[in-house]
């Protein structure tokens, strides 16, 4: 009998995006171990990850735990330091991330923000992710937008922005503007996640038609470890 050959077709790829809220959850408990687990319920190829605690201070890396917990490829994208402890944006991966950039999308004196860019190698398939936490204020996220809309300059492999865009207006000019370049998506509610009621999750890829579906992950576990559920797509080849 002879060997058999290993698969090395990636499709579908399960794609996540979750902000963690610093591994505190809505009982108010900082337990990064929860988001272990809820990474460990999804059991996605490729995951975002939204205000992240990235050490500083005597104070815990959760990445670095989730990395070492999951055994993903993990990179990071410091966004602030408050206190001498550092937070940020980061994107783990089962395939390896290849090449990674960080883009700065401070306004004003609000809140720094940014978004992390990330090239990853699905058995020799790229991927480009672009993972993001956006501002809070209007005229703040569709500068933003415009800032990462600047970036979408390629055609060599689908490019997939997701993270927590803080816009649940459907009408508003940042959906509008996204939207007109990435095509409508569906956009189950995740926030807050006892009572899901708002949209702030979301996941957009370039070209649409790769977007098999979209869904919330919602249990016992991942409605007590954040505020925000896990949104979830799958992407076809």
């Amino acid at each position: 009998m002879g060997l058999t050959e290993p698969d090395l077709n990636p499709w579908p790829v399960t794609i996540a995006t979750y902000n963690i809220h610093s591994a505190v959850g809505t009982d108010r408990k900082f337990a990064p171990e929860r988001i272990v687990g809820v990474l460990q319920e999804i059991q996605a190829d490729i995951v975002a990850l939204q205000e992240v605690p990235l050490g500083g201070s005597h104070f815990p890396n959760v990445l670095e735990m989730i990395q070492q917990k999951t055994g993903y490829f993990a990179v990071e994208g410091f966004t602030f330091a408050v206190s001498g402890r550092r937070y940020g944006n980061a994107v783990i991966s089962r395939y390896p991330i290849v090449e990674h950039r960080s883009i700065d999308l401070s306004f004003g004196s609000r809140e720094p923000r940014g978004a992390l860019d990330a090239d990853i190698n699905c058995h020799g398939h790229p991927l480009r992710v672009i993972a993001t936490h956006l501002g809070l204020g209007i005229g703040e996220r569709q500068e933003q937008i415009r800032k990462l809309l600047q970036v979408f300059d390629t055609d060599q492999m689908p490019v997939i922005l997701l993270g927590d865009v803080n816009e649940w207006f459907i009408w508003g000019r940042s959906l509008k503007w996204l939207v007109s370049h990435f095509e409508a998506v569906p956009a189950p509610a995740t926030f807050p996640s006892r009572w899901p009621l708002l949209p702030l999750d979301r996941i957009w890829i370039r070209p649409r038609h790769r977007l098999v579906h979209v869904n919330v992950h919602a249990t016992p576990l991942s409605r007590v470890a954040s505020d925000h559920l896990p949104l979830i797509a799958h992407i076809d080849g």
